[in-house]
């Protein structure tokens, strides 16, 4: 048996595909070097600001005192216990409202874009509720639920209500009619072609949502306990601003971003995952 000789179109296409995956890769090293020297250029001008006194230290503190803050916490624990265990409170509250508010949300979301009489009566109500400040609804939650989680996770609750409501309502009513046309003559009932048809569709929608959601989530939990808590990160930064202790603000602030900046990741891992369907998009704007 002869082996079969490939045609000139095929190896083009193989040699243009291996140009295409050094080039991604080269883009990425270059990208990678330059968050980094962003990042050594930034914190090396804070820095050296601050031992010429040019920034107060005081007032503006150091990226190696807040590094000597961090390792502190490590080894010694803060004033409120371990900083694992406040880490861990803030987790707990921010995960338990975003789950709570993406599913609040994307329910809400779905059912006042498929039944017009519900978005009717209840539309203004959501507009106000959405205006109303919400450091104003951390002091009531606090006034009615106390110093515990419960506060804490009903303000997580609010912000990512309102985020995920919103982008599921419109992702809903962005869904070709043709499509929802084509299931009921095939004999689908208003129930699957809502699972079906319009939640497949509104997925994407839904997934940008969630990418932003958990940050509100994370501040609602972060929010909450500045405004009156027992542990957290919030307390945390609540008890440096109160000494006087910028280097211990801007330490609970680097533990938060890694924890929101891991999440981030894993959700972008999750939409490649349940997106997996979607034919690649090319772009030419920038990434974000």
């Amino acid at each position: 048996m002869t082996a079969r000789i490939a045609a000139p179109e095929e190896t083009a296409g193989a040699l243009e595909e291996t140009a295409a995956r050094t080039r991604a890769r080269r883009r990425g090293v270059l990208v990678n070097v330059a968050r980094v020297a962003v990042a050594v250029v930034f914190l090396g001008a804070w820095e050296l600001a601050t031992d010429l006194n040019v920034l107060d230290p005081f007032f503006f503190g150091q990226p190696s005192a807040i590094v000597r803050q961090l390792g502190d916490w490590l080894q010694h624990g803060t004033d409120a216990g371990s900083i694992w265990e406040q880490i861990g409170v803030t987790l707990e509250e921010a995960f338990l409202g975003f789950g709570i508010g993406l599913v609040l949300g994307v329910t809400c979301g779905v059912a006042f874009g498929r039944v017009r009489l519900l978005s009717q009566i209840f539309g203004p109500y959501i507009k106000i509720m959405n205006s109303i400040p919400r450091i104003v609804l951390g002091s009531i939650f606090l006034v009615w639920l106390g110093l515990g989680i419960e506060s804490k996770v009903a303000l997580a609750v609010v912000l990512v209500f309102f985020a995920v409501f919103f982008n599921a309502y419109q992702g809903t009513r962005e869904v070709d009619r043709s499509y929802m046309a084509n299931a009921r003559i095939l004999g689908a009932s208003r129930g699957q072609v809502t699972r079906q048809v319009v939640l497949p569709s509104a997925f994407t929608w839904i997934i940008a949502s969630m990418h932003i959601s958990f940050g509100f989530a994370l501040i609602g939990a972060i929010v909450g306990e500045f405004l009156g808590a027992q542990r957290g990160l919030g307390l945390l930064i609540q008890q440096a601003q109160g000494s006087f202790n910028p280097n211990g603000v801007f330490a609970a602030m680097v533990i938060i971003a890694a924890v929101a900046l891991i999440t981030e990741g894993f959700i972008g891992l999750l939409e490649r995952k349940l997106l997996a369907w979607r034919p690649p998009v090319t772009s030419t704007g920038a990434d974000l």
